[in-house]
């Protein structure tokens, strides 16, 4: 089976986002160190070579693959910033809908910038991320 290549680091969050961000990414990333931080209660650690995650949990799917992943993080993907939660749920639509300007992936909400957002959305979308994470695998 293969190893999970993504796993917290001792590397600098604030070298990879001086490395990757524009002005206004550092500045939205800042917010999001706050916002999520403050969500899950952790710092702000590297996973891999560019997710900034809080948090941790460990999984095992049916297959029986199993490892460690951020309960909540993002990245700098060129002009968008990428966060990581799960919307699955019909509350986590409808809040999807409420958000402001964004793309939703499978667990990746990118954005451009966070002034497109109603942040306090956002927070309640990443508190029910964290939830469910937890819920489903303590």
């Amino acid at each position: 089976m293969a190893e999970t290549k993504t796993k917290a680091t001792s590397a600098s969050v604030a070298e990879y986002l001086a490395s990757r961000g524009s002005a206004q990414q550092l500045a939205d990333c800042q917010q999001l160190i706050t916002l999520l931080s403050e969500v899950t209660g952790q710092p702000a650690t590297m996973w891999g070579p560019s997710i900034v995650g809080f948090g941790r949990y460990c999984y095992t799917y049916d297959s029986g693959h199993s490892g460690e992943a951020p309960l909540a993080g993002f990245a700098i993907r060129g002009r968008d910033i990428v966060i990581y939660l799960l919307a699955e749920s019909g509350e986590q639509e409808q809040l999807l809908q409420q958000l402001g300007k964004h793309k939703m992936g499978k667990a990746c909400l990118y954005i451009k910038c966070l002034a497109d957002l109603d942040t306090v959305v956002l927070k309640q979308l990443v508190v029910n991320s964290v939830a469910e994470l937890q819920r489903r695998y303590g």
